[in-house]
């Protein structure tokens, strides 16, 4: 019997009609393997992912690979993006035994958990030899098999936790640029050969950083990812990563965590730069956002799928993106098709003579691009769309709220403010209670898996940065008591922080990893909420805990910066306060809106603002604001570092300048 007919999970749901016996995951399905005295196999995959298609298609659908499944085996099938904790450590096993990971990750356990054989994607026939070989081996080498994950199990928990040193220094900051330029490409940008992924953390740090070579690899690395295949030079939003190592074809599929990542991290570019480019990037990559991945209820959901059904009816990766010069001409007229041929290189980059549109300069005819982008557009939407994953992930949510308030407040756009609100209303109502907080939420309703390091860490500083940008207090108030839970549930008691609680559910390994991945490790987003929040409030105890979290920089720093991205960010404003501004003047009040702004449009590096002052009691609920006036009745600004202020200032040249000291 399939058991996930009534999945919260839309990937789970995608294999609701599978002939496959699943389980989703919990306690029934260990029950049920310890009953039969069979392993367990377990399957963890995302929505949006294109190989896990692939072997639901060829394995799952076919009735002779789920017999075979169903009498020897008892099937778990795991939403990665629902349970990380799960996720990771089926992840470090895999990794250890094969040297390799990645998704659809298959997993053969013992009815206890622990793994003893892990692979990643099988072809139908290769995976009917597993299945027959992994079950004679537990039928007839039962000790063998037993032995074996007690070994791995073994293995994984007695690894040393990463070494922690001291708070990281300018020298390591240094060392980190020196690090990340040895492996930069200079021709295309980006870190490494294929495939590519954006390295939206490392991109932040270089852009704080400041120096010309962080800046110099920052600015070829963001303007070549806009320009490539792996930006939508029609809809906006990018593309999972490259399989190439110039961003020509995209791996299809478009995840929300990335597009808030570099949402933010493009708003930041322009703000040191005034580039146009980055302008335009951060806000198509908004309004995509709020077009394509805004759920009814206020959030964004996960992702879109890499696969569609192509305009000649073929399904595959890709299809709804991909153009030949014909098709541009039946939609542009020979003209305008031709012109647009040649200015987004459709030249037959991707399968069967279609191309992924480029724009590797701009044309001199700006309103014919604008013209010729929205016909396509317009053309594109008739086609049959991408799914799309529409649960709500706090954690990524989190980042999307960050990025649009920001983005929002210096583009001068409150529609895109009023978005990241609506999106922290719904975790606040469906997601946050009492201070903890729940993974995921779909179709308003909340799921049941608590969340894990990240979503703390990353709700907390969507929230702060919220409140830097509206003055509500309440965000405030809530990313204090998540960071309360954090410093109470999470901590390892070496400065650094597990990604499970205390109180959750016991794994065969509790998961901690301190490296950034596709987004922010929840150690170093950690320490990031942390710090800002203690440059809010005074607290030396989260100051504290940022430092320490921060610790695993340095020693990442010499050799491994392009892990340790956002910790390096963290560290750089740590290393400048972070500044602290606090702005007092009535909310209505232009000269107010001024300094706001000035402050805003800052590159001090993590610069925090406390913002009101005017409505009574304010000052009490954010302690930077405490005995902080007006100056003879006008609105001030007070620039401070570590609450030790100076005089104030009322007028946005005079904030610059304190602010350039």
């Amino acid at each position: 019997m399939n058991r996930l007919k009534n999945a919260t999970s839309p990937y789970l749901a995608q294999h609701a009609d599978n002939p496959v016996d699943w389980f989703e995951w919990g306690a029934d399905a260990f029950a049920e393997a310890r009953r039969r005295d069979i392993p367990l196999l377990i399957s963890v995959g995302y929505s949006a992912c294109h190989w896990c298609h692939v072997m639901a298609h060829e394995s799952f659908e076919d009735s002779g690979t789920a017999e075979l499944m169903n009498e020897r085996f008892v099937s778990v099938k795991v939403d990665r993006e629902e349970r990380p904790d799960v996720d990771a450590v089926y992840m470090s096993a895999t990794q250890a035994m094969t040297g390799q990971g990645g998704w659809p990750m298959t997993v053969f356990a013992t009815p206890d958990g622990h793994p003893f054989y892990a692979g990643t994607y099988f072809p139908r026939a290769q995976f009917q030899r597993l299945l027959h070989g992994v079950s004679q081996a537990w039928q007839n080498d039962r000790d063998t098999v037993v032995l074996q994950g007690s070994k791995v199990v073994d293995a994984l928990n007695e690894q040393s936790r990463l070494p922690s040193g001291p708070l990281p220094t300018a020298a390591t900051l240094e060392q980190a640029v020196r690090d990340l330029a040895g492996g930069f490409d200079p021709r295309a940008g980006g870190f490494g050969g294929a495939p590519k992924f954006p390295p939206s953390m490392v991109l932040e740090f270089l852009l704080r950083h400041g120096t010309p070579d962080a800046l110099a690899m920052a600015e070829k690395t963001m303007d070549a990812m806009a320009r490539g295949g792996m930006y939508d030079q029609l809809g906006g939003g990018f593309a999972r990563y490259s399989v190439d190592a110039g961003w020509v074809v995209p791996h299809f599929e478009k995840m929300l965590y990335d597009n808030a990542l570099l949402m933010r991290v493009y708003s930041h570019w322009w703000r040191s730069t005034g580039s146009t480019l980055a302008r335009r990037v951060a806000l198509e990559t908004a309004e995509w956002l709020l077009r394509e991945m805004r759920t009814p209820e206020g959030g964004f959901a996960s992702a879109l799928d890499a696969d569609s059904t192509g305009p000649d009816g073929r399904h595959g990766e890709g299809l709804f993106y991909v153009w030949t010069p014909d098709r541009l001409r039946e939609v542009l007229g020979d003209d305008d098709g031709a012109w647009a041929a040649s200015v987004f290189e459709v030249t037959g980059t991707f399968e069967h003579g279609t191309s992924v549109l480029q724009l590797l300069a701009d044309p001199d005819d700006r309103a014919r691009l604008d013209r010729v982008r929205t016909a396509l557009l317009a053309a594109r939407e008739e086609r049959p769309r991408p799914g799309r994953d529409d649960k709500v992930v706090a954690a990524w949510n989190g980042l999307a709220i960050a990025a649009l308030a920001e983005t929002g407040a210096l583009f001068e756009r409150p529609d895109l403010v009023e978005a990241a609100t609506a999106a922290a209303e719904l975790l606040a109502r469906l997601h946050v209670d009492g201070g903890r907080l729940l993974r995921t939420s779909r179709d308003g309703r909340a799921g049941q898996n608590a969340g894990v390091l990240e979503d703390y860490a990353d709700v907390a500083e969507g929230f702060l940065a919220l409140y830097g940008v509206t003055g509500d207090t309440r965000w405030f108030g809530l990313a204090g008591e998540l960071l309360e839970t954090l410093l109470t549930r999470f901590t390892d008691g070496w400065g650094g922080f597990f990604d499970t609680a205390d109180d959750g559910e016991r794994l065969f390994q509790r998961p901690q990893d301190p490296t950034d991945n596709a987004v922010p490790s929840g150690q170093f987003a950690a320490a990031g909420a942390l710090l800002s929040y203690a440059a809010l409030t005074g607290s030396a105890r989260h100051r504290e805990a940022a430092e320490a979290a921060l610790g695993t920089v340095t020693v990442l720093a010499g050799k491994y910066a392009r892990f340790a991205g956002w910790g390096l960010a963290v560290a750089e404003a740590a290393l400048h306060g972070p500044a602290e501004v606090a702005i007092v003047g009535p909310a209505d009040d232009p000269r107010t809106a001024a300094l706001h702004r000035a402050a805003l449009m800052s590159t001090v590096p993590g610069l925090v603002i406390a913002l009101g002052g005017a409505r009574d009691g304010q000052e009490r609920e954010v302690p930077l604001l405490e005995g902080r006036p007006m100056v003879d009745g006008a609105p001030a600004a007070y620039v401070c570092r570590r609450f030790t202020c100076r005089a104030p200032v009322t007028t946005p040249a005079e904030l610059k300048a304190e602010l350039a000291r």
